[in-house]
């Protein structure tokens, strides 16, 4: 999964509609629209019913960009607690940090990358 995600363009439409750029449904736009919202866990019917309209594909894409944000950020901190706690000695912690993160973690890339972190603990 994770050679195939590229947040660049998704998160450079979402800065622009941020900035008060009309959001524009071409078939470019939806096709990006419907492809990260599979990337961030949206069910596939709710993306297709809200890139039918400009409020509700606007809507999904501040969801996209605010998943990937968080994931980005919950993955962030993780990984920090992570080797502040391995660096104590402190391993079974450090799983648990991970444990918990996965518990939460919805975005498949990053759950990707949580699970090899506990791999790698092995």
């Amino acid at each position: 999964m994770s050679e195939d995600v590229n947040w660049d363009e998704v998160r450079s439409l979402a800065a622009r509609v941020e900035a008060g750029e009309a959001l524009v449904l071409t078939p470019d736009v939806r096709e990006l629209l419907l492809r990260t919202a599979r990337e961030v866990a949206i069910p596939e019917a709710d993306a297709q019913a809200a890139i039918q309209d400009v409020t509700t594909a606007t809507a999904l894409l501040r969801e996209e960009r605010g998943r990937i944000r968080s994931s980005s950020m919950r993955m962030m901190t993780a990984r920090s607690e992570v080797r502040r706690l391995r660096q104590t000695g402190d391993t079974e912690g450090a799983r648990k940090v991970m444990e918990d993160l996965l518990a939460v973690e919805v975005v498949p890339l990053y759950r990707e990358l949580a699970e090899i972190a506990l791999e790698d603990m092995d």
